[in-house]
């Protein structure tokens, strides 16, 4: 059952409402708890960024990413190392600013969510 303001988790076919624990099925918790912590943690970022006022050299390059995040939180299931690719090239073209660095911590935090790096199990 559906309703204002809650969905469905796609492709479940019990038909399982938003914030329900699916088990087994993500690490970090819930795959809603991890998508709604890497919009938050995207959004966080790109507010971050706009209010700063220091022309970056990268900044296109971190809006493009972010803009690539965005759109991978919006999927059932994000890879992992696309989510990785995508913040180490936020990293870089960020990582040097110390206003930013408590969004920047906190894009990493929700992407840690989505497991741990490659070799690191």
């Amino acid at each position: 059952m559906t309703g204002w303001g809650s969905t469905a988790v796609q492709g479940d076919p019990r038909g399982v409402e938003d914030g329900a624990v699916l088990p087994g099925r993500c690490r970090g918790g819930t795959e809603t708890e991890r998508a709604r912590a890497l919009r938050a943690a995207v959004s966080g970022l790109r507010h971050a960024l706009a209010r700063h006022p220091v022309e970056l050299p990268d900044r296109a390059v971190a809006e493009e990413e972010l803009a690539a995040l965005a759109a991978m939180a919006a999927e059932s299931e994000p890879e992992p190392a696309r989510l990785r690719g995508a913040l180490l090239l936020v990293l870089g073209a960020l990582g040097s600013v110390s206003a930013l660095a408590e969004p920047l911590a906190e894009l990493n935090a929700a992407i840690s969510r989505f497991g741990p790096p490659p070799g690191r199990r």
